[in-house]
Order: C-alpha cells, then sequence, then structure tokens
C-alpha cells in the first residue's frame, strides 16, 4: 500500500503557517534542496488542501528547468476543496464529496508514495482519519511570535504516538525530523 508523508516547515515555535514569509537564512543548503526532491521524487503524487494548492501553482504551474519543477508539475496532483473548479495546472484532480474516503481509496490504489505539504486542516484530517504514515518537520532556528492557534502545528492536532526514523541537520540551522505514524487499531 502507499504511504502518505507529510512535510511541514516549521518555527522553534510551532508557527507553520505562510512559511514564504519567514526570515530567509544565510546561505542556500543544497542538501536541503536535495532532500525535498528526493522526496518528490520518490512520490508518484502530491495531495493539497486549496490554500496550499493555489500557492503552489502560482509558483510552479508553467515553469520548467529544474528537477523539482519538472517532477511536481508532471505528478499527478490531487486537491481537496469543495469549491475549486477546473483547476489549469496539468494533471490535478480535485477531490470533492467525503475526503477520507476518497484519500482511502487513492492510497490503496497501486503506485509510489503520496506527498503532502503543510499542516493544516487536510493534515489534522489525515491524522485523525489514520491515513497519514511519516512526517517530516523541517524545524526552522528561530521564533516567529504573535500568531493565533491556526497557525501552530499543535492546534487541534489529534493525539497521536509517533516514533523518530530519522534526523538530519543542514548547515543553515534547519533540521528535519522524520516520525513514522503509529495506527490505531482500524485505521
Amino acid at each position: 500500500m502507499r504511504r502518505i508523508i507529510n512535510s511541514t516547515y516549521i518555527s522553534l515555535d510551532g508557527v507553520i503557517k505562510n512559511p514564504q514569509t519567514w526570515p530567509k537564512l544565510e546561505g542556500h543548503d543544497d542538501a536541503g534542496s536535495d532532500l525535498q526532491l528526493e522526496l518528490l521524487q520518490q512520490c508518484d503524487a502530491v495531495l493539497l488542501g486549496k490554500e496550499t494548492f493555489e500557492s503552489f501553482a502560482s509558483v510552479w504551474e508553467g515553469q520548467s528547468g529544474d528537477p523539482y519543477t519538472d517532477q511536481i508539475n508532471r505528478m499527478t496532483k490531487y486537491v481537496v476543496s469543495s469549491t475549486l473548479v477546473e483547476p489549469s495546472w496539468e494533471n490535478s484532480i480535485v477531490i470533492t464529496g467525503d475526503p477520507a474516503a476518497e484519500v482511502r481509496r487513492i492510497k490503496g490504489q497501486p503506485g509510489k508514495d503520496i506527498v503532502t505539504y503543510g499542516f493544516g486542516r487536510l493534515g489534522r484530517a489525515l491524522m485523525e482519519h489514520g491515513l497519514l504514515d511519516e512526517i517530516r518537520l523541517w524545524v526552522h532556528p528561530f521564533f516567529i511570535g504573535g500568531t493565533d492557534t491556526d497557525s501552530l502545528l499543535f492546534g487541534h492536532t489529534p493525539a497521536a504516538r509517533l516514533d523518530l526514523v530519522n534526523t538530519q541537520a543542514l548547515k543553515n540551522g534547519i533540521i528535519v525530523l522524520s516520525y513514522t505514524v503509529r495506527h490505531r487499531p482500524g485505521n
């Protein structure tokens, strides 16, 4: 069965919202870019909520020329939304109706793993329904401060037991923590 892997940027104070607005770190870390590309290449689909989908599409749709961009454009992109109709980004499929049932069906199909980015409503729903298999937290070395609980990873997240399977410290201070999710019986 395919696995669903979540990749989320998080600040030291638990903020996950709008990482594109966060302070830039000194120097580029090729190891981080390599890790992101490696994750994308072990998957054949991306699962996104509407806001993340629209943010990603605005960056990558119609672009090409580097391995990450070319890979994400080629992949099937599932977007959970009750309002999005006919997205223009190639290979995009809108999931309507019961997202948990549809994601469970997709997960049971043959194929490579599925990656999802960010940990908002979709990430929490995947946890709640026992559909998330791995979480990769990209811990950034700063505090954002002054945010509401919806901007935090720890707000409204269902209880779960995780097992640490890997850590990687990058030169720019980011630490990537990879956890597998212990599934409850019946999920």
